[in-house]
């Protein structure tokens, strides 16, 4: 057995030896202090947090007093202007033989369809672009608006309904079954209901009822003459009855509506990201589109379909809140009913002594914005930077003869995404 030698006698050679890492070696003169910027910079995202909150709430605020004036706006501004001491006298105590307090309660019910029509529209608008990650997207995609309109035309048509508290749970019934059917069509296939398949299917039946209704308007112009005041979407003459009976749908779920802000940030982001942050991506789009349906179904079945409404509210909110989406709820849900009375008050204003139909006056306004909103994403998606050219020695070099249709570098797909554009 041989002799155990100690480390110490036995000469150290680069085979058994193993080199320690050297210390950092700090420079000398050098500061060995630890940054005290650091603890600043930690401590200042706090109040820089607070302030950006402090603003949106501000914000809020100041669309709760603009809903206020334009809501008095809404009830003293007709055919027959009331002042302001009138209407707070008349919400105050009413008197029945005073004719302005008479106007004031008789256009009560057309505020109350304006607010629960608007916060309907809002919110289900901002649900449906962060679902399809469409910023184009309305609440009418899943074909909502085609399901109703048809379901009022066979109510009147075939049932012989004339009022429009008789065919207003036909035109929800109708807005609930084609969304459903849009989503089970959507859902076919591989990877369920994705928002690119949703968008299709809603178009696809949205045209399907469209043809069907047409062809029942044709048929029969009873039906048309009272379909044609419904369609082009309005405020006038909607009682309080529709409105009691309708306001529980808007108020039970827009409160969960308001709640699914991280849920669609999470969405918004892409499917395998919602997935890794523990989303059931199936799951979660089939709830929230749920909601929106019910939203769109109810405003629908109350004022007609009304187009705009649901696209410019979150464009609206999203400059002064960011992308997200807990705060573009709550905004987007004061913004809406905000543009659908300014545009009521509006229609009436233009058309004395009558009035324009509000449908009419937002397509009016809500043209040019989605005209200026697809220009926006033409023109950033053709200035979008081209990534920069790798250095030679980095190129990939390829044997044999080059694939044809790639190009040879990083600028040459840009360069043809921009001739294609």
């Amino acid at each position: 057995m041989a002799p155990t030698v100690p480390p110490s006698a036995t000469p150290a050679t680069s085979a058994d030896v193993t080199v320690a890492a050297p210390p950092p070696v700090t420079p000398a003169g050098a500061d060995r202090s630890p940054d005290p910027s650091a603890p600043a910079r930690a401590a200042g995202a706090t109040p820089a947090v607070s302030r950006r909150r402090g603003r949106l709430v501000l914000g809020l605020i100041g669309l709760v007093v603009l809903l206020l004036a334009v809501s008095l706006l809404a009830v003293g501004v007709g055919a027959r202007p009331v002042g302001l001491g009138d209407i707070l006298d008349a919400l105050r105590h009413q008197q029945p033989g005073n004719s302005d307090h008479e106007v004031v309660i008789n256009r009560i019910p057309r505020l109350s369809a304006g607010l629960l029509v608007g916060v309907a529209l809002g919110l289900s608008g901002t649900i449906m672009q962060a679902v399809t990650r469409n910023p184009l997207a309305d609440p009418g995609l899943l074909g909502v608006n085609g399901g109703a309109a048809f379901a009022v035309v066979c109510a009147i048509s075939l049932g012989g309904i004339a009022s429009a508290l008789g065919y207003v749970w036909f035109a929800f019934a109708g807005g609930l079954a084609v969304a459903v059917l849009v989503y089970a069509i959507g859902a076919v296939g591989g990877g369920g209901a994705t928002p690119v398949k949703l968008a299709l299917a809603g178009a696809a039946v949205q045209a399907a009822m469209a043809s069907a209704t047409t062809a029942v308007l044709l048929a029969d112009t009873a039906t048309f003459d009272q379909y044609r005041f419904w369609s082009v979407g309005s405020l006038a003459g909607r009682r309080s009855e529709v409105v009691v009976e309708l306001a529980p749908f808007v108020a039970v779920v827009a409160l969960p509506a308001l709640c699914t802000g991280r849920l669609l940030n999470a969405l918004t982001l892409g499917d395998e990201v919602a997935r890794g942050l523990g989303q059931r991506v199936g799951a979660a789009r089939a709830a929230v589109s749920g909601l929106a349906v019910v939203l769109c179904a109810t405003a629908t079945s109350i004022a007609g379909p009304i187009w705009f409404i649901g696209l410019l509210a979150p464009h609206l909110a999203r400059p002064v809140t960011g992308p997200d989406h807990r705060w573009i709820l709550p905004y987007a849900a004061l913004i809406a009913p905000i543009l659908l009375l300014g545009s009521d008050v509006l229609g009436r204003v233009l058309a004395r002594p009558g009035e324009l139909q509000v449908g009419v006056v937002l397509a009016f306004l809500g043209g040019p914005f989605l005209i200026t909103l697809v220009r926006r994403q033409r023109m950033a998606e053709l200035r979008a930077p081209c990534p920069p050219r790798p250095p030679r020695s980095s190129r990939p070099r390829h044997s044999g003869t080059r694939r044809r249709g790639r190009p040879s570098s990083g600028h040459g797909g840009c360069a043809t995404r921009a001739r294609r554009a």
